[in-house]
């Protein structure tokens, strides 16, 4: 069929290229896709999950953008260092490495879950190079909007430090993966929720691993410090974002959404009926919202 006979959908798409590179000496694979010279997107994914996540979202924007998705050390398909600062700074170092190996030096943000720290701390070590921000169900800096599933961890905060993390590891489970990834979810939303999603990344679980995630767990007590700095930099800086959310959240509901507000009061906010992982659910509503949105930006 001629290409401008096919429909709309298929024609935006573009194949994505499946690379590595050494960043600091660790093995690191990514997902790129997109004209090299056209304006970037950096898209750091969250737990429990990798550059997959994003899989079938960058075909769909590579048309006029150039997307990058990593998998961090210690996820997904990248090595596993023993020497490696596995925390949120840890991982906003890396990143920060990561994008100067691929001289990126003007992007856009993808927040998502434990992305959200992560990127955020990126983008305070450098806030001129952050053209927008994209915010989907992001870890929030807003103690007072999360969500009730954030009770489990807080309550794993009294206890002394071993049996913290113990506990925290009881809680590493394939079935914990498959509960990460449907998060209450209404049973229609649910069922278009791939099992590859859990199935996969408990695949790529191992003893260390498992450590790697206690010890990133276990730091969201320490991140909760770190909230206002995060709340700061979007107060100062006031980045253009799109903010599109899943409501159906019990780690992060519609008040979690909402809250972005108080420091980005021009930010555009989307609510769609889905959860955590609306790229699995939601995705032709998240491209077009993102597509409309970045050209505002990039016109701007």
């Amino acid at each position: 069929m001629p290409v401008d006979e096919q429909p709309k959908e298929a024609r935006m798409t573009a194949p994505v290229q499946h690379r590595r590179i050494l960043i600091d000496d660790i093995d690191t694979f990514y997902r790129i896709a997109g004209p090299p010279d056209a304006p970037a997107i950096l898209l750091p994914h969250g737990y429990p999950c990798s550059s997959y996540e994003f899989r079938n979202l960058i075909p769909r924007l590579a048309d006029r953008w150039r997307l990058i998705a990593p998998d961090y050390p210690g996820a997904g398909y990248s090595a596993t260092p023993d020497d490696f600062d596995y925390s949120f700074d840890g991982y906003a170092a890396f990143l920060d490495h990561f994008v100067q190996a691929l001289g990126l030096d003007r992007f856009a943000l993808y927040l998502h879950d434990f992305g959200s720290p992560i990127g955020a701390r990126l983008a305070i070590r450098a806030p001129d190079r952050i053209t927008a921000l994209i915010i989907q169900n992001g870890d929030v800096p807003y103690e007072d909007a999360l969500g009730p599933k954030y009770a489990d961890i807080e309550a794993t905060w009294a206890l002394p430090p071993a049996d913290m993390r113990r506990a925290i590891g009881n809680s590493i489970t394939e079935a914990s993966f498959q509960e990460e990834f449907l998060n209450h979810v209404t049973p229609d939303i649910a069922d278009r929720i791939p099992p590859d999603l859990w199935k996969l990344h408990w695949s790529l679980m191992t003893p260390r691993r498992k450590e790697i995630a206690i010890e990133l767990i276990a730091g969201l007590k320490q991140n909760r410090l770190w909230f206002p700095r995060h709340r700061q930099y979007l107060a100062d800086h006031q980045p253009p974002t799109l903010v599109v959310w899943g409501p159906q959240d019990h780690y992060m509901p519609e008040a979690s959404a909402r809250a972005y507000l108080r420091d980005l009061p021009n930010a555009e906010l989307h609510l769609l009926n889905g959860g955590h992982w609306l790229l699995e659910t939601h995705l032709d509503e998240v491209v077009a919202l993102m597509r409309e949105f970045l050209q505002r930006v990039d016109g701007a």
